[in-house]
């Protein structure tokens, strides 16, 4: 068969067709305004200009150092410009960089290290006896790199053959890095929880990337210059790629070393903050501060939450402080958030407490996701659009990993069939927003009956004293199951009893989905603030 007329003669050229990196994206914002602020450390201010030379020193340091095309260059750092430095320099010199969870053991990290090869470690002070138990545990020892925060941890002991700034001095200011030549090129290794068996070492491509840090400014309205807040940790997905992202929009990146909701709701007054992300425990913070350290705002404050479905009640409380908002939902493997609960105006007339509960929908997906939908996992067949009939949300587009590092069996089950299986379980709404009843390992079937947890926990948190609630499957030897509610309540409140939480909920579940036992403690989290079901599942069964 002939060619089309549209295919002859007009071959793809490097004068029309280039990969997608959002490499690009800092050279441009350096460019055109190289004099807008672009990071903030405390007293710590520096331009883009500054900012994208210091990328180019480290991409160029690393290359000296011996780091070729393609290594991993590991980051062990919090919130701090040199994480934001290190998004833009390890891949300018071609290496992958794997950002490490802070919050991990010696054991799980140097599993890391080991599997994704790393020839290089940027190492904060705070977290320097973790990797050096790690690092001795590798027989291939990566070059440590010490990062130094003065302002904030003061002087400190490295562990490393140089330190950060010595590095950066090593490198050239005028670099001639190259861009990849294929955006299927890996930018970045991000490994899973594992909780269940080895973490597994999720690969992001530069397309992936670029289109997803594209996305975060269309699904927000975000505009230009925006002032973020690092309340989510950039080792998380590489923090939705919002580091890319704010280097689209010439946006300022205000760091954190640690959440903590009065430094949060300081630096929105004092930085004049536009924009965050966390987790729905990060908004449960700021609803919660004493109305001592709360310092009102006056200027508009947009946040997106993910990480866990946000209880209606945590929403309606943000909005009262005068935060917009927004629920996105992702996973590790899709670079982060990939769905919006996308506002329809017509929904700006409701009460505020159903406004938040259409809000703790996970919504629609993103511009550049390609499809989303609720299906049968087995069948692929989509459930009926009835807000009722359970299935797994199932994705496909350009933001989905390249796949799982050196486990070919693992990649091809999650993309079985042409979709990435999230295992998320979901109903479709007759709108076409999806919204999460549990995952699939969290689901509690109780006498044939399947109970979804977050409904459960909504109920819970309707509750005025309660301030953290999770739900999980205990064992039953009639019913099989029964829900489990661990709480947390608010400081200040009188004595509240199982009974009284029990009572709570029967005014607003079916008898069956009722929490048989209810536990007051503190609750698990990871670092990026999700609650650890599968330790209070074990509580729950020694219960």
């Amino acid at each position: 068969m002939n060619a089309s007329i549209f295919e002859q003669g007009m071959p793809p050229t490097i004068a029309n067709h280039v990969p997608l990196s959002p490499l690009t994206f800092i050279e441009r914002s350096a460019a055109v305004y190289p004099d807008y602020p672009a990071v903030v450390h405390g007293t710590t201010r520096r331009t883009w200009a500054e900012t994208w030379t210091r990328c180019r020193q480290l991409a160029s340091a690393l290359e000296k150092r011996g780091l070729q095309p393609g290594q991993t260059v590991a980051a062990m750092l919090p919130n701090i410009p040199a994480m934001f430095e290190a998004h833009f320099g390890v891949p300018l010199a071609g290496c992958v960089l794997n950002t490490l969870n802070i919050r991990l053991d010696a054991e799980a990290i140097s599993y890391m290290l080991a599997h994704g090869e790393a020839k290089a470690i940027l190492v904060d002070p705070e977290f320097a006896q973790v990797i050096n138990d790690a690092v001795a545990l590798l027989d291939d020892k990566p070059l440590i790199i010490d990062v130094f925060d003065l302002e904030f941890l003061g002087e400190t002991q490295g562990i490393g053959e140089v330190e950060y700034e010595a590095l950066l001095a090593e490198g050239e200011a005028d670099y001639a890095y190259t861009l990849p030549k294929d955006e299927w090129q890996a930018i970045s290794l991000n490994y899973t929880s594992g909780t269940t068996g080895k973490p597994k070492g999720v690969v992001y491509h530069h397309r992936g990337a670029y289109l997803n840090a594209v996305s975060n400014i269309l699904e927000w309205a975000m505009p230009h210059h925006p002032v973020y807040l690092w309340t989510l940790p950039m080792f998380h997905c590489n923090g939705w790629c919002f580091p890319w992202t704010i280097a689209a929009n010439a946006g300022v990146s205000v760091c954190l070393r640690k959440v903590d909701p009065k430094r949060i709701n300081d630096l929105i007054v004092d930085e004049k903050v536009t924009h965050f992300s966390g987790a729905p425990i990060v908004l449960n913070g700021l609803v919660n501060l004493p109305a001592d350290q709360k310092r009102e705002f006056d200027h508009p404050v947009k946040v997106t939450t993910a990480g866990a479905a946000p209880p209606a009640s945590v929403i309606a409380g943000v909005e009262k402080l005068g935060i917009e908002v927004t629920h996105v939902y992702g996973l590790t493997e899709v670079y982060g958030p990939v769905t919006v609960c996308a506002w329809r105006e017509a929904w700006n007339e409701l009460p505020l407490e159903s406004r938040a509960k259409i809000k703790a929908r996970q919504g629609v997906r993103y511009h550049m996701l390609e499809a989303l939908c609720v299906a049968d996992p087995l069948s692929l067949e989509p459930v009926a659009k009835d807000g009722e009939t359970i299935g797994e949300i199932l994705m496909r587009g350009n933001n989905v990993m390249k796949g799982y590092l050196k486990n070919a069996e693992a990649t091809e089950k999650a993309l079985e069939g042409g979709w990435y299986h999230t295992g998320d379980l979901a109903v479709w709404h007759a709108d076409g927003y999806i919204e999460i009843k549990d995952r699939s390992k969290d689901i509690i079937i109780s006498g044939g009956e399947n109970i979804s947890t977050i409904e459960v926990e909504d109920a819970i948190y309707s509750h005025p004293a309660v301030e953290e609630a999770a739900v999980v499957a205990k064992p039953d030897e009639k019913w099989g199951e029964t829900p489990c509610a661990f709480v947390k309540l608010k400081i200040g409140y009188g004595e509240i009893t199982e009974a009284d939480i029990i009572a709570h909920c029967r005014e607003h579940l079916a008898s069956f989905k009722v929490p048989k036992t209810v536990i007051f403690s503190e609750l698990p989290k990871t670092s990026t603030g999700k609650i650890q079901k599968f330790v209070l599942r074990e509580e729950a069964k020694q219960h």
